[in-house]
């Protein structure tokens, strides 16, 4: 049975109303939703022009998702397509009144969802220094409270227990922001992957690798083999999920994930499980 993707370009309506836990996402009551067989759901879909666009408002829910309902941790994503979404987050940000700045950083606690083993905070290549950057110095945030894995430690088992630990004691997670990987990975879980996968300690792909070059001199040898990452587990019990999809190399991925049965070939597709998924796409990644 295949998923029928629905489109709006309507602007949605924001803030939820906080006391209301399940509050829907912006969008949510503009857009009709089918519930599958077997208990798959069909995402909420919101295309826009271009990955400025898309930037824009994953950055304006991210923000609205702070000052509405601050009370559970956010659960944030690196990599390329997420640096429309901080660039964005800073320039909004600058705009708030005094007070709300104060807020937000009072109120800020996040998790992000994985961290290459062999690399300290301090390694320029690092997700922990990406956030420094593109997160914390911009908004002024206290470092203690942009929370990733240790990649330096010594037993990265150990510190994937600890961080999951962590983010239980803080509740599990209110809104998590994800990108999809090109073989379907969402954080860094590699297929195969089921939807009770916990916080672990995990092989990357060599695809995976390739991917994320990038940040290491176009070398994918230089890229860590190993990451800790939130599990599916983690992830699907956010209260609200955005996945974020740029590029036209993604639209193939994308529809595959929502498109054919969950499968752990294609970790992405077990969000059809989860009711509450929203995806911010822009023209190429939907196929144009």
């Amino acid at each position: 049975m295949q998923t029928s993707f629905v489109i709006t370009t309507k602007e949605p309506n924001w803030p939820p109303d906080p006391s209301k836990p399940s509050a829907r996402l912006p969008g949510q009551a503009t857009l009709r939703k089918a519930t599958l067989e077997g208990g798959r759901h069909s995402p909420q879909i919101l295309r826009l022009a271009d990955a400025e666009a898309v930037g824009e408002q994953v950055a304006h829910w991210l923000l609205a998702s702070r000052l509405a309902d601050p009370r559970l941790p956010l659960g944030l994503a690196t990599g390329r397509t997420m640096e429309p979404v901080y660039a964005a987050l800073a320039h909004q940000f600058a705009q708030l009144s005094a007070a709300e700045r104060q807020r937000v950083r009072q109120q800020w606690c996040s998790f992000n969802l994985d961290e290459y083993v062999g690399l300290s905070p301090r390694d320029p290549r690092s997700f922990a220094a990406t956030m420094a950057t593109q997160l914390v110095t911009p908004l002024q945030l206290e470092a203690e409270s942009v929370l990733l894995p240790r990649g330096d430690g010594a037993d990265p088992a150990a510190e994937a227990m600890r961080y999951a630990s962590l983010l239980a004691s803080k509740g599990g997670l209110g809104l998590q922001i994800l990108g999809i990987g090109a073989n379907g990975h969402v954080g860094f879980n590699e297929p195969p992957c089921g939807p009770e996968v916990v916080c672990r300690c995990v092989a990357l792909t060599a695809s995976t690798r390739d991917a994320n070059a990038f940040a290491f001199g176009g070398d994918p040898a230089q890229v860590p083999d190993q990451a800790i990452s939130l599990g599916l587990n983690e992830i699907l019990n956010a209260r609200r999920i955005l996945l974020v999809a740029t590029g036209g190399a993604k639209a193939e991925v994308l529809r595959r994930a929502f498109e054919q049965s969950p499968t752990a070939d294609l970790p992405a597709s077990w969000l059809q499980g989860h009711p509450e998924v929203t995806v911010v796409a822009d023209a190429a990644a939907l196929g144009g």
